[in-house]
């Protein structure tokens, strides 16, 4: 590879950054890219100053930036020798025959995982980071004093008090629930919750119940855990395809009001329906995403002795911030609070305290409406220039959500479009590997939250050229 070929990518790269993040945070994010999907390991780059002005920017400010791909080993430099790439082995790297891994953790690593590109055009489930009110963030973080607060800085036992009562207040406006301090568990996000459950509730070898297509995150967590799935279709227009002998159920895993990742709007009686049949012990409703008008597809509820609920604030805020929360039944609320603090060692105070004040302030409710309308009309740019494309058989209706899905007709490669989009910095994931074996059904999930404005129309009109010549 010439230099004229990395500058040319790179500044590729960098044009695709959304303009609203600083100069440097672009480069990173492109560097990134480059480093981990296209170029060899090795690639001596151009120097400093041609690579700052080949996209017009100050030698400090790139400087700054190969910096911290340094911090981050994707690069490596030597006095005199210049800066070269150092690509990382990545997790999808085939195992040694003799890895001493257990067979749970081989299932996991042999299935779908989360990817190693969290930035770029159409990534799903990456929320808008780059508009989030930030300075108020930092605000909050530099009033909650340490002198006045240190015990903000050790373990927690439940969860901080005062962030209980913001949530139950914040669940009571937006989800119509109305529950009890006592009945929420403070988690490390949503992953942390589900396993919270798996483990609680579940022994090893018991059936959890998951929806095909199924969120890849929790069919791993419960792999993990030693439960074996039972995989129950879920289309749109029917709900739920019953089987037709139904093995014991130990727990019911659903998605809450809108099912990930097709993004289209469940039916609470459809669930009661699933549930009816299967007579789980317990039920998990995985309430990802939401607004203020679709509660009533929830099926949850906080009086019920077997209804969980699962809730986290990453898809909402940053993915960074990595907390969540669990309502769960009263007579579980005691040990389950109990088995959180022995298994994990809860922390993170400090962060709980400044959650709890922005939602306090009245921040959370202000950005989550904002930001709901903003990926509403982004979703219907997106809607607009592929509900008309050869082999498409349907889009999902443009929401509030981050993502939306767009499903192909029967017999399409998912798997080999979406890695060809990824060589044009498209970053989809398929649908087909997180349906069962005997779900056909194939298409692509994408996001909303990395892009916007004239960036959002240029890339969704590009998406469109680049699947109309796969599709062909």
């Amino acid at each position: 590879m010439d230099r004229q070929q990395v500058l040319h990518q790179f500044m590729q790269l960098y044009a695709l950054q959304p303009e609203r993040l600083s100069k440097q945070v672009r480069i990173e994010q492109a560097l990134r890219q480059a480093i981990t999907q296209q170029w060899p390991s090795g690639l001596r780059l151009p120097s400093h100053r041609v690579l700052a002005e080949a996209i017009n920017v100050a030698r400090q400010t790139l400087a700054l930036a190969i910096g911290t791909l340094l911090e981050e080993q994707l690069l490596k430099t030597a006095h005199g020798q210049g800066t070269w790439t150092s690509r990382p082995v990545t997790s999808y790297s085939p195992l040694p025959a003799n890895a001493e891994l257990s067979s749970r953790a081989q299932r996991v690593l042999g299935g779908p995982g989360a990817s190693m590109i969290q930035s770029g055009a159409f990534v799903p489930g990456i929320p808008d980071i780059a508009q989030f009110p930030m300075r108020k963030w930092r605000q909050l973080y530099s009033s909650v004093t340490v002198p006045q607060n240190a015990l903000l800085l050790s373990y927690s036992t439940g969860g901080y008090g005062p962030l209980k009562r913001a949530i139950r207040d914040f669940l009571a406006r937006w989800r119509n629930l109305d529950c009890d301090i006592e009945q929420i568990i403070i988690t490390d996000g949503t992953h942390n919750g589900i396993e919270l459950c798996a483990m609680a509730l579940a022994d090893v070898g018991n059936t959890v119940a998951m929806e095909s297509p199924c969120y890849w995150g929790a069919r791993n967590v419960f792999t993990a855990a030693g439960l074996n799935i039972e995989a129950v279709p879920w289309l749109p227009e029917q709900g739920h395809i019953l089987p037709p002998v139904a093995a014991p159920v130990k727990l019911a895993y659903l998605t809450g009001s809108h099912h990930y990742p097709l993004s289209v709007p469940t039916s609470a009686t459809d669930k009661q329906r699933l549930c009816d049949a299967l007579s789980p012990a317990y039920i998990v409703e995985d309430d990802y995403e939401f607004n203020r008008d679709d509660h009533p597809n929830l099926l949850f509820s906080p009086q019920s002795e077997r209804h969980l609920l699962v809730g986290s604030f990453s898809k909402m805020m940053f993915p960074g911030l990595r907390l969540g929360y669990l309502v769960v039944p009263r007579h579980l609320a005691a040990p389950m609070n109990r088995l959180r603090s022995e298994l994990f060692r809860e922390g993170r105070m400090l962060d709980q305290a400044v959650l709890a004040q922005f939602i306090f302030d009245g921040d959370l409710d202000a950005w989550c409406r904002r930001i709901q309308r903003d990926y509403l009309g982004r979703q219907q740019v997106l809607h607009d220039q592929l509900r008309s494309l050869p082999q498409v058989r349907s889009v999902s209706p443009p929401s509030s959500a981050i993502s939306l899905c767009v499903e192909f007709a029967p017999g399409i490669n998912d798997v080999g479009i979406a890695q060809s989009l990824l060589k044009e910095h498209l970053i989809v994931r398929p649908l087909s590997p997180v349906c069962a074996p005997a779900d056909p059904r194939v298409g692509l999930v994408m996001g909303v939250g990395m892009l916007s404005g004239e960036t959002l129309v240029r890339e969704a009109q590009r998406l469109r050229r680049s699947l109309e010549a796969l599709l062909r």
